[in-house]
């Protein structure tokens, strides 16, 4: 047992030293010949311990001729011989990362020292730092560098180089006292988000969202990608005396600066230091910023309704376009220093804000109002309260109104030009201009005319301010003016309401005296409207009386036209009939005369004999007619005459033949009917008979 203990103790022993042994020949021996094995994820800073060429001098670090120290070439990975151990140290150093999307800053601990004037060491061609040599042949500055490194792996020498990123600082095999400064340039670094590349137009920068609020004085909304950068060069020449802003630079033709992003070219086309006209607009951006910071800003939002009147605080000494007229300043234009001639229009503009100024003027009817507590949402009215005045009748009212104003946009810029902004006019011009105005009103005024005629007031102070405005280029379009009030005193009447209170008294009795006139009048429509309505129900009655008078009249006008004509005829056979009467008078006297005088002693004796010689006339006459051609009665009669007892009748005519008759009868038979009688006596209407034949007695 102990034999076997012992066997496999030698065995041990001698494996381990046989492992030691290969351990020395594949290690040991190598590194003593000189051979170096590199990792690929490291390089290798070479360190030269001595050398024949001497050391350095002038206060390099990096060797480039052989010299003992840090030599240029870097070893890559893999295996490398004759570095012997006695002369050569090897560091491995991890190879570079820059993250995707970030930036790496790089410090040069050898190179040319930079000038009094120069920031950052200036851009060489050395394939972005992995070539220690060439960057030092070439010129190379030592210090923080222009050019950045972005995205990638990269095999620096890091005893040349300091590559510092958002997570990582690569210092290299140097233990200098600067290794704390790396750190803190890190930081400061982070602190102003110097690894992520400038974005603008996207998202927003923290605590930008504050800045990029809505505007209250106009009320237009900016989007958080409303924004614009605005750049600070730490490196180039100073600006001329006198100015505050870097001028814009540009290249004839060719790439330019790309934004600022390739520094050494800006500062070859004159690009000088400090902050820089030139914006940054939508876009992403790698700046170093060791060469240059970012401010990000607002756009300016011109809405709609308003103009911008621009103050330039840049450019060069302008010519005044404005003529001799006008004594409030200088207008010069575009892109000259002062006020510019011609606002902008609405609309989102990408202007530094260090170098132009936009006063906003609306261009729309805009009111102010002077009533205490009352703002309108543009803010122009925010100091003004309601006015103060004393009547005529020492009255205290305070009056509040409106005020419509208009701004010709042509002469926006003489508006900024004259008072600096919209709010300096108010406050400034129209403030104390409507005021006295309206004091000077109501001193000569009455509370009553104040509260019943405000409708004059208003139109006469209208063209009043209108007319003192214009000289300030401000149109007024209307005055509007509020009920006026009382101070409010506790324990006191209100004196304003208690004139209230009579106008309302007094407007009542005027109601109810139309109110009366009203009802009068309708009682008078009434009871003419039930007259039209009796009328109307009588209308029938009235319209056949009428027709009645009408049919009574035209009967009249007829048998009127007819007795006249009926009369003629009577009157034409009486003339007729005594004529004949006449003629045959003449020839019975013919014959008598022709008898002689025999009979006519015969004619006497007669007539004594009748002893009344109206007896022999009738007998005479009898016997004549009984002996007569012509028919004593007619066989067609016509007696003329109405009835007896109507009305509108002509009484009939008596026939004289008939007379006659009726007196002899009436002696003979001793009725004693006389011609009166005869008169009376009923006639019929005229008619007429059959036969043309005269009647026999």
């Amino acid at each position: 047992m102990n034999t076997t203990i012992e066997t496999l103790s030698r065995y041990l022993y001698w494996g381990t030293g046989g492992f030691l042994l290969l351990l020395l020949l594949l290690v040991v021996v190598p590194w003593l010949l000189g051979v170096r094995y590199i990792p690929h994820t490291r390089v290798g800073v070479v360190e030269k311990l001595w050398s024949g060429s001497g050391s350095l001098v002038d206060g390099g670090i990096i060797a480039l001729n052989g010299e003992a120290g840090y030599q240029t070439h870097i070893l890559r990975g893999g295996v490398h011989s004759g570095f012997y151990p006695w002369q050569y140290r090897i560091h491995r150093q991890p190879l570079v990362t820059v993250s995707e999307g970030r930036i790496g800053y790089v410090y040069a601990r050898d190179g040319s020292p930079l000038p009094p004037v120069q920031t950052l060491g200036h851009v060489v061609e050395c394939n972005h730092f992995q070539d220690a040599r060439a960057f030092l042949s070439n010129g190379g500055q030592r210090g923080r560098q222009r050019l950045i490194l972005r995205e990638g792996v990269y095999a620096l020498n890091l005893a040349l180089f300091v590559v510092i990123t958002e997570d990582y600082v690569y210092s290299g095999p140097v233990r200098d006292q600067e290794a704390t400064k790396y750190h803190d340039w890190q930081t400061q670094l982070t602190e102003i988000r110097g690894f992520d590349p400038v974005v603008i137009g996207y998202g927003s920068m923290p605590n930008v969202e504050t800045d990029m609020e809505a505007d209250t004085h106009t009320h237009a909304k900016l989007l958080p990608t409303d924004n614009l950068g605005v750049v600070s060069v730490q490196d180039g020449a100073a600006i001329e005396s006198g100015d505050i802003i870097a001028p814009e630079v540009h290249s004839d033709g060719g790439a330019g600066h790309n934004n600022f992003q390739d520094p050494e070219s800006f500062l070859t086309l004159g690009g000088k230091r400090g902050k820089q006209l030139q914006v940054l607009t939508d876009g992403t951006f790698f700046i170093n910023r060791w060469f240059a910071t970012v401010e990000i800003q607002p756009k300016t939002v011109i809405p709609i309704g308003y103009v911008g009147v621009v103050v330039s605080y840049h450019g060069g000494h302008g010519e005044d376009v404005t003529g001799q007229s006008f004594r409030y300043g200088e207008q010069v234009e575009h892109g000259q220093r002062g006020v510019w001639r011609e606002a902008l229009p609405s609309g989102k503009y990408a202007l530094n804000p260090y170098a132009l100024k936009v006063e906003l003027v609306p261009t729309v009817n805009f009111v102010l109002r002077w009533i205490t507590g009352h703002t309108e949402l543009h803010r122009y009215d925010e100091g003004l309260t309601s006015i103060e005045l004393v009547t005529a009748d020492a009255y205290e009212p305070v009056l509040p109104l409106s005020l419509v104003l208009h701004i010709d946009y042509e002469r926006a810029s003489s508006v900024v030009q004259r008072f600096g902004d919209v709010k300096r006019l108010i406050s400034q011009t129209l403030d104390p201009i409507l005021t006295a105005y309206f004091r000077d009103v109501a001193q000569s005024s009455s509370m009553l005319d104040l509260l019943t005629k405000r409708e004059e007031i208003q139109k006469h102070a209208t063209a009043e301010l209108g007319r003192r405005f214009k000289d300030y280029d401000i149109n007024c379009v209307a005055v509007l003016i509020g009920r006026p009030e009382s101070k409010h005193v506790a324990g006191k009447e209100d004196a304003i309401d208690r004139l209230f209170d009579q106008l309302r008294q007094r407007r009542l009795a005027e109601e109810q005296k139309e109110t009366y006139a009203k009802q009068e009048e309708a009682s008078i429509r009434l009871k003419q409207l039930n007259e039209a309505n009796a009328a109307a129900d009588k209308q029938k009655q009235l319209t056949e009386t009428r027709i009645e008078i009408e049919v009574a009249a035209n009967r009249g006008e007829a048998q009127l036209a007819e007795a006249q004509r009926m009369s003629k005829r009577e009157i034409a056979l009486a003339e007729g009939l005594s004529r004949a009467q006449e003629l045959m008078g003449k020839g019975e006297a013919s014959k008598i005369a022709q008898v002689g005088l025999s009979e006519a002693s015969v004619s006497l004796e007669k007539i004594r004999a009748y002893g009344d010689p109206r007896l022999f006339a009738l007998n005479l006459v009898a016997e004549h007619f009984a002996h007569s051609a012509q028919p004593l009665v007619p066989e067609r009669l016509f007696v003329m005459g109405g009835e007896s007892g109507q009305a509108n009748e002509a009484p009939a005519v008596p026939n004289m033949v008939g007379q006659l008759l009726a007196l002899l009868l009436s002696e003979k038979s001793g009725l004693g009917i006389t011609v009166g009688d005869v008169n009376n006596v009923p006639t019929a209407k005229p008619q007429a008979t059959t036969s043309a034949q005269p009647a026999e007695i």
